[in-house]
């Protein structure tokens, strides 16, 4: 999941409102109410998720080409521990064991990506496709369906070919738009037709502004101010040109629909009565979410960011804005082309206006002037910057609906995190965390935002980027001390388990003893795991015991 980085403040003068945004959204109405009970519409999907570098392992099996993240990874010192996704989850080698656990919790769908070296080994569909790679993620696909799962599939999930990186710049490159349609449209003409829902990028915004603004995740290139917005302008005119191509060749024949994954926290005013909060909370959600869902509904970047990133391009002496621009036919070619919108949630940020001096370096946190604040009191079970804020979920779902027409919303990322390294499997904070924030979501559905279905982040525990292991957001517990990686179930997988087969809270007395419940199955699980981890730990004493052998004297 993203990382936060701490931000600093820059000079603030005149505020331009962003179009489409504060006159119809109201920032004012707070919205943190009780629970309510109720279900979800006839056909919502319940799901749960996972992504290729995070589960597979086999980063080096069956002619599968190095990504960004496998180099990235070896490099000392850029991720916690020096761990890597070598191994990870072993999902490559467990495809069947995986999908029986999605059987038992019933899943509607499941959301994984396809990794383009795997199929695309340097990148380049002339170059040379990959059989044994098409050949996996048939195996999942099929086994799925048998199922009855639905998979729903991301072509991007941050593990970009190194050849393209090394050759071209990866997504600093305008080449990158070819080259991603040409492994897009492989994907369509190998599983198109039996995947019906396509994810182009997952949260790109990470992509951008770690990948080449912090340098905190792969390519790992710190070009502060610039380096994030012409990743994402490339990312944008890849997804674009991805739709208009299954648009065209695809969706008559394969009835399919291409969609985005967004991911974004909410911004709160920290003081709803003063204006300047509210227009650096939103300005903090148009730089987050508003970055690359305004350019896909309504064909140019938010105004807001147009007018804060030239007025300090031309305060620092630069001739343009370091925010690249769509010429006429690129608004008009990137407009509209969201079938679905993909929202990743996890947490919410108070949000105040702030200044930096004139004289500042470049970087996209300094452009937005503002700063980000928590409060104490919420819970923060895991990552440092995943704090439990449930009502947030709800605003930010409200916004979407405001901002962009009504779009049809799915979830495609939303859980919570811990840092325990013990063998606890009874997570009450995760089965609270997903009560809470499920039902803001079935408040905003009674809203009228058009939510189609929920993914749980994540199905697994896996590698969890710059963190590595040291981070758990899984349904399932990975024992990843273990050659095999035996999955074992927390007590959550049982209380999401209840909430997929009541499609919601059907009354109280009912989801109140979801929990006991839950924590009632978890000792079980327990028990198993600790002994599994001594069965293991003898092993290992027995064979480094050193061997003696006997001694026999001389006649």
């Amino acid at each position: 999941m993203q990382q936060h980085s701490v931000v600093r403040i820059c000079p603030f003068l005149l505020l331009a409102l962003c179009i489409f945004a504060s006159e119809d959204f109201d920032w004012t109405k707070n919205k943190m109410g009780s629970f309510q009970y109720g279900t979800f519409p006839s056909g919502f999907s319940w799901g749960a998720g996972s992504s290729a570098y995070q589960t597979e392992g086999a980063w080096d099996k069956d002619g599968k080409g190095k990504s960004i993240w496998d180099v990235f990874s070896h490099k000392r010192g850029k991720i916690h521990l020096n761990d890597t996704g070598d191994c990870s989850c072993e999902g490559y080698h467990k495809i069947k064991d995986d999908i029986a656990l999605m059987k038992d919790m019933k899943l509607n769908h499941y959301l994984f990506s396809i990794s383009w070296p795997r199929i695309l080994p340097s990148g380049i569909k002339n170059d040379y496709i990959n059989e044994k790679g098409i050949e996996h993620y048939d195996n999942l696909i099929n086994m799925l369906l048998e199922n009855r799962i639905t998979p729903i599939v991301t072509l991007y999930h941050w593990d970009l070919p190194q050849v393209l990186e090394e050759k071209y710049g990866g997504w600093q490159n305008a080449s990158m738009v070819n080259f991603f349609n040409d492994f897009a449209n492989l994907c369509f003409e190998r599983f198109g037709n039996r995947v019906k829902y396509w994810i182009t990028f997952n949260n790109p915004w990470s992509v951008a502004v770690e990948g080449y603004e912090t340098g905190e995740h792969a390519p790992g290139l710190k070009m502060r101010g610039t380096g994030a917005y012409n990743a994402a302008h490339n990312i944008i005119k890849a997804h674009a040109k991805v739709w208009h191509t299954y648009d065209a060749q695809w969706r008559n024949k394969q009835k399919g629909m291409v969609g985005i994954s967004l991911s974004a926290d909410w911004g709160e005013p920290v003081d709803i009565t003063n204006q300047r909060d509210i227009e650096a909370a939103e300005r903090y959600v148009q730089f987050y979410l508003g970055w690359f869902a305004t350019p896909l509904f309504h064909g140019d970047y938010p105004q807001i960011m147009k007018d804060y990133i030239g007025r300090k391009s031309a305060q620092q002496g630069l001739s343009s804005s370091r925010l690249p621009t769509f010429s006429p036919h690129e608004k008009s070619y990137v407009r509209g082309t969201c079938d679905f919108l993909g929202i990743s949630h996890f947490t919410t940020r108070y949000i105040t206006q702030k200044n930096f001096p004139s004289n500042h370096a470049n970087s996209y946190f300094t452009d937005r002037d503002l700063a980000e604040l928590v409060d104490p009191q919420w819970p923060d079970p895991g990552s440092e910057w995943l704090y439990s804020v449930p009502w947030g979920f709800r605003r930010l779902l409200s916004f979407v609906k405001t901002q962009y027409g009504d779009p049809v919303i799915y979830v495609t990322g939303n859980g919570v995190s811990e840092k325990m390294m013990c063998t606890e499997l009874c997570d009450d904070w995760r089965m609270q965390y997903l009560r809470d924030y499920i039902n803001e979501m079935l408040k905003a559905v009674k809203d009228g935002v058009n939510v189609k279905g929920y993914t749980a982040w994540s199905l697994l525990d896996k590698f969890e980027w710059d963190e590595g292991y040291s981070e758990r957001f899984g349904l399932y517990y990975v024992d990843f001390g273990s050659k095999n990686k035996p999955r074992y179930p927390k007590a959550s997988v049982q209380y999401y388990k209840r909430i997929i087969s009541s499609n919601g809270f059907p009354n109280q007395r009912e989801i109140e003893s979801w929990k006991r419940k839950a924590l009632e199955t978890c000792t079980s699980s327990n028990q198993l795991l600790a002994a599994a981890r001594r069965k293991s730990k003898e092993n290992k004493e027995h064979a480094a015991m050193p061997k003696v052998w006997p001694v026999h004297d001389e006649v």
